[in-house]
Formats: C-alpha cells, structure tokens, sequence
C-alpha cells in the first residue's frame, strides 16, 4: 500500500473533482446514480477509459430504454481509484456513497483498492460494488457480507493457466518479476504453485522507478531465457521489459492481465514481437455481439476488460429491475438471481429485453459479453485467452 502524504492525497482528489465534478448533476427523480470508480490515473491508465466507456454503455442502453422502474435513468458518477493509492481510493468511495449517495458502485479495479474500498466503505455500508477487474485470490474470501462481486476471474485461476500455457509451448525454466502489491502477490503465488517447470527467481518489483537495471540484472543472472513479468503496462511492468531490452537481458517475455494493453505495444515496439500471456475473455457468441454493440454506439471494446465492464454494469440494473427498487440492500439481494441460471439468457444488447422479462415476473440468466456465472461468492470462473503479439498487435491464439 503506498503511503498516503498530503501531495498525493490533493493529487488524488483533484483528479477526483476533475473526472466526476463536472458537470454538475441535477436534481432528477428519475436519476439514480452508479459509481464508476476506476484508476484513471495511475499504472493502467491507459486501459480504464474505454472499461468505463462499456460500462457506460450498459447504462445508456438501460437508461434509453425506457423500461427500468418506469422509466428511471441511470447516471454514472465517476472517481479516481489511482489503481495503487488504498487512503486515496478510500476517500473518492466515501465521497461516492455519502456526497453524491450513490446506489451500487461499478468498480473498483485493481486489487489493492478494491480490497479497501470494499472492507472501508461499500460493505460498511450496505453498497453493492461490482469490479471488472480486481483478480487477486484473496478477493474471494472477504469478509464482504454479500456486497462485493467480480466479473473478472481469479488469478487463482489465472495462475493455472498461465502454467498450462507455458506447458504446451514446452518452456521449463523462467524468472519472476511481480508487482509488490496484492495483485502482483497473489499471481506470482498462484503461478508458482502451478507451473511444473523451475522458476529460478521471484522477485518483487516497485512501480514508480525511473531506471530498472539493477532488478534485471538480478533476474537475468539467473540464466533463464524467459522472464514472466505480473506487473502493469504503464508502470513497472513495463520499465523492466525496456530494461531487460536495453541491456539484452531479456527477449522473450511472458505476460498476464495486467500488462496486456496497446500502449505497451505503442511504448515497447517490435521488441515485444513474440511475447506471450493471458488475459480473461473468450470468443463466445456474447462476446463477438458485445464487440459489435461496443462498435455501433462508438465504443471500442476490443480490449481488456472491457466486456466484463459491460456486464458488471448491466448486473447492476437488472439486478434492480428484480428487486423492483434501487434500494441499495435490495439490489444486492438479487445479483446472484439475474446473474445465474435459470431464466431467459441475455446477451449483450439485449438489456431492454431483459429489463421487460424482469417487469413480467419472469426470470433472466445473464451471460452477456463474458458468460458469466458467479461462484457462491459471487465471482465469475472465467476463460482465459492465450495471446500472442504478433505483427505488433495482441493476437488470440486459443482460449482456456
């Protein structure tokens, strides 16, 4: 957890009051605000623009349908996460619950902050938060009373994967490098216990370095080939791919959710041809028609985690047109109903359609974008795409 000082704390709040202060909302019977709390600043900030541009969407196919409790609007209302801050995170999910009293949040995303905002905020007070994203293992036992769900999928299985992959390409010796967080940890654990080959070194690495020689030297004298980075695109992570590329360290790279991004292409270049990882998605029916929605209504969902956005968003509506109110307590009461069989399945814009089974009585099975189906804890299994970047892009090679 980073230590919160006075120039982070004002940083974090003045990115807080930029994204979500203006314009400023107006008094609507009709509007019922969401919490859309992600890292727009930070070590993937790259990536949460367009997570909260689908989630978004969902909203606006909500809202413009007409059907949701008489004709109720959604209203997104947007924080700054900072990804890594926990005291920052905090305090922009107490401003969304008390200020502008939302009724569920959307978020958090990476695993540190969810895991505070969770514990501090939201289950304190009885708010249903949804996150997208936040995959670390220790997510899965909280103390959450009900309130916390992800659409994402744990690295506990994530690590699994990841193993198998490296398996089937025949590579038995790597090194380690992980974020120092909870995310970083607990992938970094998972795969280890998984991978049947020799990791010849795990090492933690800090995000907010400006010259990283000295980690990868420490990996590199090592004498493995492969390094498997768990770390973020726009941060540590990638500061020790230029590193281990600037010194001939490194040249064969192997990746997991958080360091699957376009930037990191953008910043690395053909260097990273080769690379190898994983990242939650699949290429089911839901998730070609979300990709198609996303396009139609000027979103690019072809990313990560992003379909997952989607659906963690639409959750939350329907959950409330089954509960028949946006009671904060209510809504929670019905998010394992809509996400789980039985009823009508729903797919990506197909939201109006659910919303009116819902207003009948009926019952709907929500699989959207990412074929969701939570866990009695209230998380998805997932599958997993294995990547490769070739030609410069992120390419699926199959899905796990």
């Amino acid at each position: 957890m980073m230590k919160l000082t006075f120039k982070t704390f004002a940083a974090a709040t003045l990115a807080v009051f930029c994204i979500a202060g203006a314009p400023a909302l107006k008094a609507d019977g009709h509007a019922v605000k969401i919490g859309v709390i992600l890292g727009f600043t930070g070590p993937i900030e790259s990536l949460t623009p367009d997570m909260a541009a689908s989630a978004e969407l969902a909203m606006k196919e909500v809202s413009d349908s007409g059907a949701l409790l008489g004709g109720k609007k959604l209203t997104p209302v947007r924080a700054d996460s900072t990804c890594i801050d926990a005291a920052a995170a905090t305090a922009a999910a107490e401003r969304l619950v008390s200020a502008d009293s939302v009724n569920a949040i959307f978020g958090a995303d990476c695993s540190g902050v969810t895991t505070a905002i969770a514990n501090n905020v939201a289950v304190p007070n009885g708010v249903v938060m949804i996150s997208p994203s936040a995959t670390s293992p220790a997510l899965t036992s909280i103390e959450d009373k009900g309130y916390f769900f992800r659409t994402a999928p744990s690295d506990a299985r994530q690590g699994e994967v990841l193993a198998k992959v490296l398996k089937s390409r025949g590579i038995s010796n790597v090194a380690v490098t992980y974020t120092n967080n909870d995310y970083g940890k607990g992938l970094a654990s998972s795969f280890s216990s998984a991978f049947e080959g020799k990791i010849e070194i795990s090492a933690a690495h800090e995000d907010g370095k400006g010259d990283y020689s000295a980690e990868v030297a420490a990996l590199a004298a090592t004498g493995s080939e492969h390094l498997v980075v768990f770390g973020y695109l726009d941060q540590g992570g990638k500061g020790i791919i230029q590193a281990s590329l600037d010194t001939g360290a490194f040249s064969n790279f192997i990746l997991a959710d958080g360091m699957i991004g376009e930037s990191l292409i953008e910043a690395i270049g053909d260097g990273l041809n080769g690379t190898i990882g994983t990242l939650p998605g699949s290429e089911s029916e839901g998730a070609q028609m979300f990709l198609a929605h996303a396009k139609a209504n000027g979103v690019n969902g072809d990313g990560p985690f992003r379909g997952e956005s989607y659906d963690a968003a639409a959750l939350i509506a329907l959950a409330m047109q089954a509960s028949g109110s946006t009671d904060r307590a209510a809504i929670q009461s019905k998010i394992m109903d809509v996400a789980n069989a039985p009823g009508e399945i729903i797919l990506p814009g197909q939201l109006a359609k659910a919303l009116n089974i819902l207003a009948d009585g009926g019952a709907v099975n929500y699989e959207g974008a990412t074929n969701v189906e939570f866990t009695d804890v209230g998380e998805a299994f997932g599958s997993y795409k294995e990547l490769e970047v070739k030609n410069g892009k992120f390419t699926t090679v199959k899905v796990h």
